[in-house]
């Protein structure tokens, strides 16, 4: 067998040669490998070999780098349509944007970019008479940057690198210290480091190995963080840390001994106390000490299998959401301060069927509720005077609480997009019903909203469930059973894909092409039994969901049958490859972003980071009756020999979340079996993690290759 390097050199010399030969796929070596599970029984994987922790063996890089060429070549015919793909996305975008600020302890924070930048500029401006958030808006809109201090120019610590993000950074209660966590490659295991603001010089310490959560005591001088473990990626302690003092002697506060549970930290409401958070699949603990002198952390009620609850801390009390007492959509209810037991909380906001409760905001004088009814977003205030719900101005949209840093206000801040609508922020006075916009996220190159239509739409489920659909398209769309169609959705982890404006869902819409996502079970779309029908043995819900949605669609003659696309990443990658093996007729062409593809045997090794965790998500496949049901779903368990679509898949080498060997065996599997002369791209970045590449415009290029070869397979002008 040639050496890879020579395969990827090989390929690169035919795709100059000769456009009429097309190149040879990479063909992986195959080595005997046994899966064992406990109860005995045994799997083949002959790719297994491809599993490298260390990401450095010779043998599996070359075969990436070969997939890469082998893409290089077959993508090289497409390179005009990724290129006018990529610059209509750039031309829509307002390149010297910047969010809406907030205020806080006397500073208005927000994040801007500079025009061919990109990383953000993270800074604040301090509050003074006159200064809000829109005349900040029209200040950095103007350019206008004086009194403005720079806290983290992520363009200067980026530079060099391949990879760089920022995922938390935090200022001392006293605005005098910042404290930021980074990560230069992808994998999610941040570093700590610290800079005085008023000098800006840097610290000596940094501290590595943690999850990007950061919290400071009221001393101003003890940040609280989370180190993960260096192989599972688990948050297994939270320490603190001293300005100034070695960070290998941070003594550690708590240690989480169940390894299926995660761990974040965070302050209330009212600033008054420091929480450590522990959740699992199916439980929840939280543990809370005074932010004034955080020694001991207490627990608000100790964990106990399926019952889940989050809680904030305001006005003198506890407000609890929690699925308790057979809570399905779960309900609020409220705890004295001291509180150490459930049996120390009273019902505030029943539970009801109908509607499930995802959050709520707490205000000095109401409160709002973030609900769901419908499988669709709302609002609910609660006041002295009643309550009423936030009104939306379509039929299909999201909307959620903003961002609400104060408490003695009479406005909210919410957040509203649907798939016409740019994302756009409000205020509105709850006493009043005065509503202001703060923000509308500016699309350039002369989109108009009135040119596309969105609909929500009910396709029926084989077992006669109704599924939720949202769909775009522009104006003079004919549903003739003509049009191509992109259909995308994820379907996991009750995690709800709601209608918003993508800036490159337009290139589609303006080719001709319909896009509809949908809601199917596995999301949280329909409230909380919508989750429990899509998960564990009820998991091909979501498959057959997918396909179903897919036949109303063809059938309402809102796509030909011989022009579906579909798309989906990660857990929605499991999705892709699912219906990949149940229906590959019903699409011409699947977009698989670091797809989730190798059931069995990640769920069967522990080492693996999210494995323990997820085992209430999928099931422990040591236990027979899961591994009975996983094996009869798993993409790579399912692959046979037939006539599959066009695939593009893609990965990040440095993906802490679904590893690149699981898309990387997937692949070569699929190589060996598949009976069709439709391309199958796969398409690894070497330099990042699950999200791609860091960076707002470097994505838009690899979503353009991706685009431009679903269009051709589509037959898209």
């Amino acid at each position: 067998m040639k050496s890879h390097a020579l395969i990827a050199g090989l390929f690169l010399m035919s795709s100059l040669a000769s456009a009429q030969t097309p190149p040879t796929p990479p063909d992986a070596e195959k080595k005997p490998h046994v899966v064992k599970a406990p109860f005995g029984a045994e799997r083949q994987d002959e790719y297994y070999w491809l599993r490298d922790d260390s990401r450095k063996d010779a043998a599996m890089l070359g075969y990436l780098n070969a997939e890469n060429a082998y893409a290089d070549a077959v993508l090289a015919p497409t390179r005009p349509v990724q290129d006018k793909l990529y610059e209509e996305i750039v031309a829509r975008i307002k390149q010297d944007d910047a969010s809406v600020p907030y205020r806080d302890r006397g500073w208005w924070y927000y994040s801007r970019f500079e025009t061919g930048k990109d990383y953000p500029v993270h800074a604040r401006r301090k509050d003074a008479p006159g200064i809000d958030a829109l005349s900040i808006q029209q200040a950095n809109a103007a350019g206008d940057f004086a009194g403005e201090e720079v806290l983290l120019d992520v363009n200067q610590l980026a530079a060099g690198k391949d990879y760089y993000s920022v995922g938390d950074y935090e200022v001392t209660p006293d605005n005098a210290v910042l404290a930021y966590a980074d990560d230069s490659n992808g994998r999610r295991q941040y570093t700590i480091r610290f800079r005085n603001l008023a000098t800006g010089q840097a610290y000596p310490e940094a501290i590595a190995g943690v999850s990007a959560n950061l919290v400071w005591a009221d001393d101003n001088k003890t940040l609280f963080y989370v180190e993960n473990d260096p192989e599972t990626l688990l948050t297994v302690r939270v320490r603190k840390h001293v300005l100034g003092t070695d960070p290998k002697l941070d003594p550690v506060v708590y240690e989480e001994k169940d390894d299926s549970f995660y761990m974040g930290i965070d302050r209330t409401r009212d600033e008054r106390y420091i929480v450590i958070g522990m959740s699992s699949t199916v439980s929840d603990e939280l543990r809370y000490a005074p932010a004034a002198d955080p020694r001991e952390f207490k627990v608000l009620a100790p964990r106990a299998r399926d019952v889940e609850y989050d809680a904030d801390h305001f006005g003198g009390r506890w407000v609890i959401r929690t699925n308790d007492g057979k809570a399905t959509n779960f309900k609020l209810v409220t705890a004295a301060d001291g509180a150490t037991s459930r049996k120390d909380w009273q019902d505030w906001i029943a539970h009801r069927d109908d509607v499930l409760v995802e959050g709520f905001e707490l205000f000095d004088g109401f409160s709002a509720i973030a609900e769901r009814s419908g499988g669709l977003e709302r609002v609910r205030l609660l006041k002295p005077d009643g309550e009423e719900y936030i009104k939306a101005d379509e039929s299909a949209y999201s909307m959620g609480l903003d961002v609400n840093s104060e408490t003695d206000t009479d406005w909210v801040r919410y957040s509203y997009t649907s798939m016409t609508t740019p994302a756009t922020v409000y205020e509105l006075n709850v006493k009043t019903g005065e509503r202001r916009l703060l923000k509308r996220q500016p699309v350039l190159g002369g989109y108009d909203p009135a040119n596309y239509v969105t609909e929500r739409l009910w396709a029926t489920a084989r077992d006669g469930t109704k599924i939720p659909v949202s769909i775009v398209y522009r104006k003079g769309f004919e549903k003739n059973g003509k049009a191509a169609l992109l259909q995308y959705a994820y379907g996991s982890y009750g995690m709800s894909m709601d209608p918003g404006f993508s800036v490159t869902t337009v290139s589609l819409l303006d080719r001709g092409m319909a896009y509809a996502i949908a809601h199917i079970r596995g999301g949280q779309e329909m409230g909380r039994r919508w989750y429990e029908n899509g998960k564990l043995l009820h998991k091909k819900n979501t498959f057959t969901d997918f396909i179903d949605v897919t036949d109303f669609l063809v059938k309402e003659g809102y796509a030909a049958p011989d022009r579906v696309a579909a798309h989906g990443g990660s857990a929605g990658g499991l999705l892709m490859g699912a219906i990949a093996n149940m229906a590959p007729d019903k699409y011409r062409v699947i977009l698989s972003q670091v797809p989730f593809v190798d059931v069995v045997t990640t769920m069967l090794d522990p080492t693996i980071p999210l494995t323990t965790n997820e085992y209430d998500e999928w099931g422990n496949p040591e236990q027979k009756q899961f591994y009975d049901y996983i094996v009869t779903y798993s993409p790579y368990d399912n692959l046979q020999a037939k006539a599959y679509p066009a695939m593009f898949v893609g990965t990040g080498l440095w993906d802490s979340q679904v590893q690149y060997w699981e898309p990387a065996k997937y692949v070569a599997r699929l190589r060996d079996l598949n009976t069709s002369n439709e391309p199958v791209i796969f398409r690894t970045n070497m330099e990042a993690g699950h999200g791609g590449k860091s960076g707002r415009f470097r994505r838009y290029r690899e979503q353009a290759e991706m685009y431009a070869f679903m269009l051709e397979r589509l037959g898209v002008e």
